[in-house]
């Protein structure tokens, strides 16, 4: 294995953890589970796992897009998931009620329904 791969490897790996404490703390929330603590740290290591993998996968788009060289044969199946995955990671955790709540477009959209409902 080339070192591209290895990195690719370790990104899943990453992936995977995220996965599961996800999950795991989806179940404990589920379940109603008396451990503050425990979902508390579920919910911390979680965040910090999704850190990781966002600045991993930073690092690998710079690699293979670089302008200054021709990297792009190196995408391969697992890369293009990879990408796939990202994508979807960064519009889920998108701070969506910032945008939401501050767009001046959508604000003259609210005033303008609000208005003509009160008619």
């Amino acid at each position: 294995m080339n070192k591209l791969n290895i990195y690719i490897t370790l990104i899943i790996i990453v992936k995977i953890i995220f996965i599961i404490l996800a999950v795991y703390g989806l179940l404990l929330k589920y379940k109603k589970s008396s451990n503050k603590k425990r979902i508390d740290d579920i919910q911390f290591w979680k965040e910090r796992v999704e850190f990781i993998f966002i600045i991993m996968m930073a690092l690998l788009l710079i690699y293979l897009f670089n302008p200054r060289s021709n990297r792009l044969n190196l995408i391969n199946y697992e890369t293009k998931l990879l990408f796939y995955l990202f994508g979807f990671i960064l519009t889920i955790t998108a701070k969506w009620q910032v945008f939401i709540g501050e767009s001046i477009f959508l604000k003259k959209i609210q005033t303008s329904l609000g208005n003509e409902g009160s008619k």
